[in-house]
């Protein structure tokens, strides 16, 4: 599998996100919306940081568990329940970002939503990746 990240000059420079992946592969794997839950179902995590993390690692247990690693992310989509909030921790949430997925950012977006499935839920995140 190979993917080349494709950010063009005439876009403002992205940061923590590619403009867009080109995505070569012979398995794509597309991941559910993973929120802050643990084992049990329940909601761990009071703050956005707290929940972004467990989030982000559960999207990436099931990554693994289908047989690929954070570099196989293509694409991710952020769902935020105060998007001012997100934007406000945004550096905090690239170095969770950085330290559980690495440098290889997928192409993202932050969507706002009025709530998630789980009413303690701050934050879900889905997505696919393209597997060799």
């Amino acid at each position: 599998m190979t993917t080349e990240r494709v950010n063009p000059p005439g876009l403002a420079p992205p940061a923590g996100f590619s403009h867009a992946v080109v995505a070569s592969g012979s398995r794509v794997v597309f991941l559910a919306g993973q929120t802050a839950l643990d084992g049990d179902g329940k909601v761990t995590g009071a703050t956005l940081p707290e929940q972004f993390e467990k989030a982000l690692t559960n999207l990436l247990t099931a990554l693994t568990a289908a047989g690929g690693t954070p570099s196989d992310l293509s694409r991710v989509t952020v769902y935020a329940t105060d998007v001012a909030a997100y934007r406000a921790h945004a550096p905090e949430l690239g170095l969770l970002w950085r330290k559980l997925a690495g440098r290889h950012y997928p192409a993202m977006a932050v969507v706002e939503v009025v709530r998630l499935w789980d009413e303690e839920a701050l934050v879900e995140l889905d997505g696919f990746a393209v597997l060799p």
